[in-house]
């Protein structure tokens, strides 16, 4: 959703509890919007509990719902957004392939999108794996120059 963030919807196979709430998939998604700290420039992810979710015309499944900010970029650091959901996908494909949790997958993909948008062209700024910004993702605490 750009500089609004993401949606994700992880499916849960615990699908059989009947003491599971039942919840609107728009409500629970606005309900979790309204957690969302603006004041804070990097991207987090706000989940939800696991749940039975429902919408119209989809049927119900059971998951939890999860809201990834975008990175704020300061005016005079946005340069070009070409390619910056490229990054995102790229971000969560290789989140994915390292088993990252969804609550670090979720940042890490802004945070590599966000850094592809202060340089001209869709792959100038992307990070390396080694960059300082993704270490909070990657486990990374030093780096050799």
């Amino acid at each position: 959703m750009g500089e609004h963030g993401c949606l994700m919807l992880e499916r849960s196979p615990d699908a059989e509890n009947p003491l599971m709430g039942e919840e609107d998939a728009d409500s629970l998604w606005r309900s979790l919007e309204q957690e969302r700290d603006d004041s804070v420039a990097r991207p987090m992810c706000i989940a939800s509990e696991v749940v039975k979710l429902t919408a119209n015309g989809l049927g119900t499944l059971t998951g939890r719902l999860l809201v990834g900010t975008a990175e704020r970029i300061p005016p005079s650091e946005l340069v070009d957004t070409i390619g910056a959901r490229d990054a995102f996908i790229g971000a969560i494909i290789y989140a994915l392939c390292m088993n990252m949790a969804p609550e670090k997958m979720l940042p890490f993909a802004a945070t590599v999108a966000a850094a592809g948008c202060k340089e001209w062209g869709a792959r100038t700024g992307l990070p390396y794996r080694i960059d300082p910004c993704l270490a909070p993702y990657l486990g990374e605490t030093s780096y050799s120059a």
